[in-house]
């Protein structure tokens, strides 16, 4: 009874799971990319630094950047972009949140410079988009 009870369930929430929008990055979005002054437009935020400054942090080291995602070059692997350069990042598809981003979304990430890749890459572990 108890067996039929726990399939019963399964099968009720198995659909649910299945329509979830899974979200991620759609390089195919047709919108204009905006501009930076900086590596961070319209706000001052300490704990941000631009794509130059990240790559000469020691492995390990936690940072903040804003920018935009330009291309996905893997299955979980992107290519950033701030006004001082590019970057390889790594963002696990938990990270996107269900949310669709485009080279368009200005965005903020953080998370960790991982020089055990080469070359190395930034390690994300969270992204908000910056209005």
């Amino acid at each position: 009874m108890h067996k039929t009870w726990i399939v019963v369930c399964l099968l009720m929430i198995l659909p649910a799971l299945l329509v979830q929008k899974q979200g991620g990055f759609s390089a195919n979005s047709p919108s204009r990319v905006q501009a930076q002054d900086s590596g961070f437009p319209n706000k001052e935020d300490k704990r941000s630094m631009t794509v130059e400054q990240a790559k000469m942090l020691a492995d390990g080291a936690s940072l903040v950047l804003r920018g935009n995602l330009i291309k996905q070059t893997g299955h979980d692997s992107y290519q950033f972009r701030d006004k001082s350069g590019t970057l390889d990042v790594v963002i696990p598809p938990a990270v996107f949140e269900a949310r669709e981003l485009s080279p368009a979304n200005l965005l903020s990430i953080s998370g960790s410079w991982d020089k055990s890749h080469l070359p190395a890459v930034m390690q994300v572990d969270t992204i908000e988009t910056v209005r």
